[in-house]
């Protein structure tokens, strides 16, 4: 699992200062997630091949976060796509996209398929064979959500010397992959745990956009791999939080240590603050595993 920083910084945007959007490469899959501004500059500066973009989280509807998103649609139209384009965003956001869309008499040549939210519970969003997305319900200003990224267990690994040793058909390795005991060339049943070992452990990924301090997302997001949570401000400028419904760095922290994370990525910094290293500072007193999002730096998870 891999993640992308397209951008980092809150509402105001900036020749160094890019809004929030970030990439996530998981199973094989690409996965956008919000499309501040300028986000389809970032993707081509990154090298985000468009095509592999078949799926958008929206995490609220406020400009920094989705005013991307018609222009990178254009830009799909502009380059002949026909893959489907599945968004996932807040109820609303069809209605926006589309009257842009349609008043510009630009639209699409390819399927825009919305799943417009309104659920104030966690749920299931997207499932397939290898990947499920929960959305966890924050609190800010508007209707928002975070998204939590979950790796299904996979196949256990094949112990080929073990194999070889009992002489097991080759046309028995799919079974043997999906835990099943089968049976050798001497008609004698093999079990599974003798001649595969373990999957690799499922990774999670948690992006929680905007909000202001809430222990209510901590169960939705125990023990996740990495959690990126906004960090607006800086616990000097502590009194704007409540009123903006934004977190400071050690806000952020708090949430981290309380889920048992085991990393914690801060994001969303107001453009007021030159040394970023202070939100790292200031989180690192409450929790150690800290890192900064960075436009363009990339977190193996």
């Amino acid at each position: 699992m891999q993640l992308t920083i397209l951008g980092c910084h809150s509402a105001t945007p900036r020749i160094n200062a890019h809004q929030t959007s970030q990439v996530l490469d998981i199973k094989n899959q690409i996965f956008l997630i919000d499309c501040g501004e300028g986000t389809q500059v970032q993707l081509r500066k990154y090298k985000v091949k468009f095509n592999r973009i078949k799926h958008i989280f929206i995490s609220h509807l406020h400009g920094d976060h989705y005013f991307g998103l018609v222009g990178l649609i254009s830009t799909f139209r502009l380059l002949t796509r026909e893959t489907d384009l599945h968004i996932y965003g807040p109820k609303g956001l069809k209605e926006v996209i589309t009257l842009q869309m349609k008043l510009g008499g630009n639209w699409t040549n390819f399927n825009l398929v919305f799943h417009e939210l309104t659920s104030k519970e966690s749920e299931l969003i997207y499932e397939d064979e290898q990947v499920e997305v929960h959305t966890i319900p924050l609190k800010h200003r508007v209707y928002t959500n975070g998204f939590l990224f979950k790796e299904k267990v996979g196949e256990r690994k094949l112990d080929m010397n073990a194999i070889l040793n009992d002489d097991i058909d080759v046309a028995y390795y799919r079974k043997l992959k999906q835990g099943a005991d089968v049976y050798n060339e001497a008609g004698v049943l093999v079990k599974n745990e003798s001649v595969t070992k373990a999957p690799t452990p499922p990774k999670s990924y948690a992006f929680c956009s905007d909000t202001v301090y809430t222990e209510s997302i901590v169960p939705l997001i125990k023990d996740v791999d990495a959690l990126y949570h906004e960090s607006t401000f800086l616990e000097k400028h502590g009194k704007n939080a409540e009123p903006t419904k934004h977190c400071t760095a050690k806000q952020a922290a708090k949430i981290a240590k309380l889920a048992n994370a085991k990393q914690l990525i801060l994001g969303h910094f107001s453009t007021r603050y030159d040394d970023l290293n202070e939100f790292k500072f200031e989180a690192q007193e409450v929790y150690d595993a800290v890192e900064l999002a960075e436009v363009g730096k990339v977190f193996n998870i």
